[in-house]
């Protein structure tokens, strides 16, 4: 699979070149278009339990859509539900990474992707908690809102980073999970939920912008209910 993006930064779409026979799996409601002769086939990849999990833990769609080009080969057309960029990652048996819970939008046949636990937060419904675990050899297609930042620690090296903004990170890398700040009363004037402290070496990946933040201020401006 070869990837061409356009209209990036802000509306990227992917282009997701597929050879003879290949075939993608893509995230449900992702797909904008596609070339002549691709075969669709929806399914609960895993089973009933495992799109349980998607669907619930990680806020991934029910079903998993496989798109297979033809005999000439195909491409298609994808983005993500919030604007801004879209990133591939490339993932081998040596380095599997975390992807945070709906930035997931696709993966090429050779990389498997699960439901799996990325943080204590979701416990209490907030950011963090389940993502997606990629493992296996190729790469994954991740969608975010705003713009992508990279930041690549060197050994021992600590960044601390909202969770909200975390987009992908590799699952080599050591982290915990806290509040920003301590006490009640620093928490509520600063703002600010929990926070990542990540310790290099690994690679953790970015937004600048945050999904949770946007539905905030969008119930702000909401009529209060009769």
């Amino acid at each position: 699979m070869q990837i061409d993006l356009r209209h990036d930064p802000a509306f990227t779409v992917a282009r997701l070149n597929l050879t003879p026979g290949e075939p993608v799996r893509v995230e449900g409601g992702a797909m904008i278009a596609h070339s002549d002769g691709v075969i669709l086939t929806a399914k609960s990849e895993g089973g009933i339990m495992a799109g349980i999990k998607r669907k619930m833990l990680a806020g991934e769609s029910f079903f998993v859509t496989t798109y297979t080009a033809p005999k000439q080969g195909g491409w298609v057309d994808i983005a993500g539900s919030l604007p801004g960029d879209i990133v591939p990652i490339d993932v081998t048996g040596d380095s599997p990474c975390y992807v945070a819970k709906g930035n997931w939008i696709a993966n090429s046949n050779g990389v498997n992707v699960d439901t799996d636990w990325g943080g204590m937060k979701s416990l209490f419904g907030g950011e963090g908690g389940f993502g997606m675990r990629a493992t296996g050899d190729g790469q994954v297609v991740v969608s975010v809102y705003g713009s992508i930042d990279v930041i690549d620690l060197e050994a021992g090296e600590v960044v601390t980073i909202d969770t909200g903004h975390v987009v992908a990170y590799d699952l080599s890398i050591n982290f915990r999970m806290r509040k920003a700040a301590t006490g009640v009363l620093n928490s509520m004037k600063s703002g600010e939920g929990f926070v990542f402290d990540f310790t290099g070496p690994g690679r953790v990946l970015m937004q600048t912008r945050n999904p949770d933040a946007l539905g905030s201020w969008i119930r702000s401006l909401m009529p209060p209910s009769r």
